[in-house]
């Protein structure tokens, strides 16, 4: 059995700049949060490598909408990061319309670098029920 403490906190300045990389499609040193060796697992993906992490949410951007993510509570237990928020999702094609599916993302920090992300896990959505 373990025991955290978390204590609530404004998303650090690297959480933002994560999700502006991806918000903005430029999918760059945003992306340095991560470990060199991070797994994601993002819905049903199972990705290996930050730069893996970073093709493959770049092909899922560019299936034909624009993320912008609003992270609206932030937890800190250290090794642990635990958020929650929106992202409002909008199609390219303005005849469907927007959606605002919730997130929920867990950050466990790489053992051997505790400044970089080594395993994310994250959900978003429902996109429609």
């Amino acid at each position: 059995m373990m025991t955290m403490s978390f204590t609530r906190r404004e998303p650090p300045a690297w959480l933002l700049a994560f999700w502006k990389e991806i918000d903005d499609k430029t999918f760059g040193a945003g992306f340095d949060c991560l470990a060199q060796d991070a797994t994601c697992n993002l819905g049903v993906a199972d990705w290996k490598g930050r730069e893996t992490i970073r093709e493959n949410l770049r092909a899922f951007i560019d299936t034909g909408f624009t993320a912008l993510h609003d992270v609206t509570e932030y937890w800190d237990a250290g090794s642990l990061k635990v958020f929650r928020g929106t992202v409002t999702m909008t199609p390219h094609d303005q005849t469907q319309p927007a959606v605002k599916p919730v997130m929920t993302h867990f950050f466990y920090m790489d053992e051997r670098e505790p400044t970089k992300v080594g395993r994310w896990y994250g959900s978003v959505g429902p996109v429609a029920f």
